[in-house]
Parts: C-alpha cells; structure tokens; sequence
C-alpha cells in the first residue's frame, strides 16, 4: 500500500500545475479555427440527420398503424426491470410446455441440452433429458449409420427430417424455429404470449380456408397453427396450476431465455459496471476539481506602469 502511494505521489497526480495563460487556454478550443463556411455546414447535417432520423420515425409509426394486426399490450414480465433476471422457475416449466407441446411442429435446433445446465436443471438432470431421445450417428467401423442415447452436447431433436416434409404435415405452412423466434418477432415475449392466448372465432366478413384460424395479433388474422394451450393440458413437475394463461407466461420466458441466454450475465455486468463507474466517475471530478483549481481560483488584474 505504501509503495502505491508512492508511485501515486511520484508521478505528480495530485500535485499542482501552473494557471494557464489567456492565449493558452483559448488554443484548447478547436471550433475557434473553423470559417464560417465550415459552420454552416455541420449545423445543416445535423438538421439533415435530425429530419432523416424523424421521418424515419413517422413513416415507421404510419406502418404500424395501417397493420392489420392488433399490437400486443405490454406485459409485467419478472425479468423486465433493468437489474431483474429471468424466473428460472418459470424457464424450467416453460421447457416442459416446450417439451410436451411445442416439439411436436417447432424446432430448436441451435439449443443444445448442455445448456440447460445452472440455469432450469442440474447436470444430472440435463444429462437424463438428453438420453431420452435417439440420435442417428456414425459411421461406424462398418460404415453404417445406428441410432444411440443422446448426449449432453446434442441440440434439440427436430420433429422433422426436412422443411418439406414439415409443410406436407400442416398444410403448407412451415412451423418456425423457436431458437430466437423472441428476438425474430416485433414484441418480443409480448407478441408470443398474446399469439398463444388470441384465438378468437373469425368475425363477420373475415374469410378463413380449410387448416386456418382466427388469431388478431397474426399478420392478416389468419394463421397455420391451431390453439395449443388449454387449460390443464400438461401436468407441471412443481405442481403449479396449469392454466392457459400460466402455460404461455412460462413458454414465453422459456423462449426469452432460448433468445438471449445471456440475459442474466448482461445484467450482472450492469451492476458491476455501475459500480466502477461511480468510483471512477468521483475519482475523477476529483482530479479535475485538484487540477482546475489553480486556473478557476485564479485573478487577473492590470497593473499600471509607472512613469
């Protein structure tokens, strides 16, 4: 500690310097140098930019408002305050709606079973989920494929071989993979809960083919995929009632954290952040204050010759 105050005190932090002189300080200034030319130009590009930037922002709102889509209302989601993390509850029960509901026609294909590790299970439980399921590998020695348990570094099984085959088992339509569909989709968490819970009888003059539903918060109202979650449909591991409701609040987040997984790390750099960008933030009005001193507390006067 003594050898730090040392090198501290031998580099001339907090010693003072001399008061500047008028001319000295007036050359720190760089506007000083610019023709009246050059002002005028960066005052009419930053108009410009400005104007760009809120035409952008009309023509944008005019978008969203000729929709024929109802906007998902914003909802009090657990992990929206700025420090908030996730409910790793809730994304372990979101995993089992996943699981039991949405695997059937969505894939999560950049997800793999290591990473629900620390975060909805532990690596025992990781592990057991992963062998549940059958992986096709090889070749083997006789250059023959073979099935074999899944493993901690295998991503989520797609329920099809192909998009193809996907399309000729929901008419046409190609479920979506749900690895960023948070991120993917205007709303985020929002629109994905709303979707789950919107299915409403089609209203007079809407008209709906053979494999379509009525959903307002889809494009157009029309949508491929019929209503999915009902009351008590599955059965939760922690005994939480299973309402419609409670099933898409927990997919939702599932599906947030599938998006950003590194949701809760970001935060945690936040806090941390904060923390060293007030000491540094005061260390340096100090310094400035200990520097400045000389100049700011300064007093000029005209002295007279004498004759």
């Amino acid at each position: 500690m003594a050898a730090t105050l040392g090198r501290i005190c031998g580099s001339k932090l907090f010693k003072s310097t001399p008061a500047l002189n008028i001319q000295q300080a007036n050359n720190l200034s760089t506007t000083k140098a610019w023709t009246n030319g050059q002002k005028k130009l960066f005052a009419a590009i930053g108009a410009l930019t400005g104007g760009v930037g809120a035409l952008i922002y009309a023509v944008e709102q005019s978008v969203e408002a000729s929709g024929t889509e109802v906007h998902p209302p914003k909802m009090p989601w657990a992990h929206s305050g700025m420090i908030a993390s996730l409910d790793h509850s809730s994304v372990r029960r979101g995993y089992e709606v996943y699981k039991q509901v949405c695997s059937a026609c969505h894939s999560m294909q950049y997800i793999a079973y290591r990473n629900l590790i620390g975060v909805s299970h532990t690596e025992a439980e990781a592990k057991a989920e992963a062998a549940a399921i059958m992986v096709k590998d090889g070749p083997d020695d006789n250059g023959e494929y073979f099935n074999r348990p899944g493993k901690l570094s295998d991503y989520f099984p797609s329920p099809y071989p192909n998009e193809e085959a996907a399309r000729a088992a929901n008419n046409g339509a190609y479920p979506p993979d749900l690895s960023y569909i948070v991120s993917a989709r205007k709303g985020g968490e929002d629109y994905i809960f709303s979707l789950l819970t919107g299915y409403f009888d089609a209203p007079a003059g809407v008209a709906l083919r053979d494999g379509q539903y009525y959903n307002p918060y889809f494009p157009g109202g029309a949508i491929s995929m019929a209503q999915v979650l009902y009351n008590e449909v599955i059965e939760y591991e922690d005994g939480t009632p299973p309402t419609a409701s409670q099933l898409a609040k927990d997919v939702s987040t599932f599906l947030k954290w599938t998006s950003e997984p590194e949701h809760d790390v970001r935060k945690q750099m936040l806090i941390k952040t904060i923390g060293i960008m007030t000491i540094l933030v005061a260390l340096s009005y100090y310094i400035k204050r200990h520097k400045w001193s000389t100049l700011k507390s300064r007093k000029i006067f005209f002295v007279p010759k004498k004759d």
